[in-house]
Formats: structure tokens, sequence, C-alpha cells
């Protein structure tokens, strides 16, 4: 669907299924009803994440046809996808294995170039198509900057790769398909000025070198189709977790000609942390139970004099809290979108609020994806069956943005 110029889904990644067949079943399960909920008569779009197993079961046997003409049966169409996840999503533990395979391997790359293949078919002539990815790799998995540097340099390579595939369906197809990598805390990219180091000192050099030498073309040349076709993702929540204001991240990246290809609607957990012993370590029960096993939470926690402190996951900041000097904290937890407090604790529901208010003055981008997939923070009274979860999230974020 359409909000003033603007694509806007759900992402798909919150029903569980790592097979095409699954994937396909909760879609016609959870689509068409809440495209019904919302009232929409027009098109619906589709924020579609498929695991690396369901994206080479949807290319073969006819399958990418099928789901073609469910899409045309029901009047939606895909405009994004989600190419962060590569395998298993839902019931396992995930954690830093969200990254595996990172850009250093092939497999990331097959993987991504086959969803491109798939977002090509889908998308309809003239619109932008878009995948969000890894943040490049984990950063607690190197030991040295060595080893660091060597994903770097084979990453930037493969982005270039991709580039040059996504560059050949443009001029084929005239369709503008574009990466958009995706900044997290605690990935090799978590923050503006990383993502600003990355493209100067990395992107642009290393595979702009790449394009030179396979495409036989000028290096300025090459940094344009670098800077057209690898954007960035800038998930809400994870931009808040790091503390950052969206007019500064979108000033910054403008000012060096980085393109935002997606907004993917988020938001963290808030902690306001008392400087009382007592009500501190009732916090820490408060929040035990938010430590689960399946996905990372990281954790940056911000000091009276504005200074930050990360940690890996909540297990550890749970662990001392105790005995750090912070005033608050911000938790990796996607929690719903429409409430602004959970009980005791609260959400950085204020910076959507102040993302969708920027981007009607400044539109850096014309995709937008509710991305929530962590319910268990809600009250029981507040839970709802998933369609009407859904549509609640989706119908706060068109009210908020029409306002």
């Amino acid at each position: 669907m359409q909000i003033k110029g603007h694509h806007l889904s759900y992402c798909t990644n919150i029903h569980p299924g790592e097979t095409w067949e699954d994937t396909f079943q909760s879609i016609k399960d959870y689509v068409p009803k809440v495209k019904t909920n919302l009232g929409i008569q027009g098109p619906f779009g589709i924020g579609l994440r498929l695991s690396n197993q369901a994206s080479e079961t949807l290319i073969s046997d006819g399958n990418l046809s099928e789901f073609q003409k469910w899409l045309d049966t029901h009047n939606c169409y895909v405009f994004t996808m989600n190419g962060f996840p590569y395998g298993e999503f839902h019931h396992t533990v995930v954690k830093d294995k969200v990254h595996q395979p990172d850009w250093s391997t092939a497999a990331r790359k097959e993987y991504t170039l086959r969803l491109f293949q798939i977002l090509e078919a889908l998308t309809p002539k003239g619109q932008e198509g878009s995948i969000s990815t890894s943040p490049i790799s984990y950063r607690h998995w190197f030991e040295t900057s060595l080893e660091r540097e060597k994903v770097l340099q084979i990453a930037c390579e493969q982005l270039a790769e991709i580039t040059a595939e996504l560059h050949q369906i443009e001029q084929k197809a005239q369709k503008t398909l574009h990466l958009d990598i995706e900044p997290e805390p605690d990935g090799i990219l978590e923050n503006t000025e990383e993502v600003l180091w990355f493209f100067k000192d990395w992107l642009i050099p290393k595979g702009g070198a790449w394009l030179v030498d396979k495409l036989g073309i000028s290096p300025v040349a090459s940094a344009q189709l670098l800077k057209h076709h690898v954007r960035i993702c800038y998930d809400v929540c994870h931009f808040a977790i790091v503390y950052e204001k969206a007019e500064d991240t979108f000033r910054k990246l403008q000012e060096e000609g980085i393109k935002i290809g997606k907004i993917q609607i988020s938001a963290a957990l808030k902690v306001d942390v008392p400087s009382d012993l007592n009500e501190r370590q009732n916090l820490q029960s408060k929040l035990k139970p938010l430590a689960e096993s399946t996905y990372l939470h990281q954790v940056i926690g911000r000091d009276a004099s504005g200074n930050l402190q990360s940690y890996p996951d909540l297990p550890e900041a749970i662990a001392i809290l105790d005995q750090i000097e912070i005033e608050e904290m911000r938790i990796h937890f996607h929690v719903p979108v429409f409430l602004a407090h959970y009980g005791n604790l609260s959400s950085t529901q204020s910076d959507i609020i102040h993302v969708l208010e920027e981007i009607k003055k400044n539109p850096v981008c014309s995709h937008f994806e509710v991305e929530t997939y962590t319910w268990d923070v809600l009250d029981k009274a507040l839970r709802q069956e998933l369609s009407s979860s859904i549509t609640r999230e989706m119908e706060w974020v068109i009210n908020t943005f029409e306002k």
C-alpha cells in the first residue's frame, strides 16, 4: 500500500517457517486478512522474508509463476525483501548466527543474487525494489584488525559484483534495485560514522577498483554505481539504541551522496535506571524474563555525561546493573510500535515519530517496512490474534504519518 507516496508493509519475518511452503502458507493466511482489516482496496505491498532454503525452492519448478499469479489475484506486490537472516529465524537459538554466513562468504553473495533474481521478477515495472542485508559481519568474531580487514576486502569485492548485476538489470529491465546494508549494534557497521567510514575507506576504493577492472569504467563512474545500488537500511530501533538522531544521520549521509533505501519502522526497549540500589535490584528481576535464548538483545547504556557503554547481550547487562554508573539503557528488542510503555518499561516509540516527521520534511526514501517480531512484552490483556496485531501496528504507523 502507499501512504503519501511511500510504500508501506510489514516484514513477513514475523511468521515462523524456513521452507517456501510454510512461508507461502503464512502469506496466504495473513496478508489478505491484514489487507481487509486495513480497508485497502488498491494494491497492497509485501515485505518478503525468504530463508536461503525458501529462495532456492521459490525460484524452481514454477513456484515463482504460481506466487506471481497469487499476487495478481489478491492485488498484492513485493517491493522489498529482508535478506539479513539467511537461515532459521524462529524456534531455535539465533543469537550471533543471524550474521552467518557473512559478506566474506560466497554463500551470502549467492543467496543475495538469488533474492534479486526473485525481486526482479516480482517487482512491478517502474517500481524500485530493495533488499536489506547484514552489516557485513559480527564484530566480536574478530580478534585482530587484520582478520576484520580481510573480511572487509572480500565483502567490498562481492558488493561490487552485486552492483554490476543490478546495473545490468536496470539497463535491461528498467528496474532500479538496491541492496540496503542494515547497521545494528555489534555489527561491523553499527552507527552513522561507521557507515561513512565504510563507504569512504572501503567500498568506494576497494569495490570501485573491482568495477573499474571488470566493467572498464572510470573510478568516478564506479563510485556512482556503488552509491546507486548499495544503500542503507535505516532501522529505527537500531539507530535509537546507539542514541543517534535521524536528522543528523540523514544530513551526513546526504552530504556524502549515500542513499537510504528503506526505513524499517521498529522500536527498542528503553529503561530508566534508578540510582537507588534496591530499585536497581528490582529492575534486574523485571528484566530477567526478557533475557531469552533466541535472539541477541544488545544493550547500550548512557551515563549522566552522555558516555555510552555497550553490552553484547541482555544477561551481561543485567548481571552488573547494580554496579555500573548509567542512567538509561536501550535494549535491542523489537517491541510493538503502537505503545510507548510496557508496564514499568518503555520504548523508543518517540524515535519513530521523530523519524516520520523528518521524512515529511526530507523524504530520504520511499520504502517503509514495519518490523516487529517480539510480542511477549505485552500484557496478556493486550495480546491479540496475529493478523489483528499486525493491523494494529500498521494502523498506528498510518495514523502517525498522515497527521
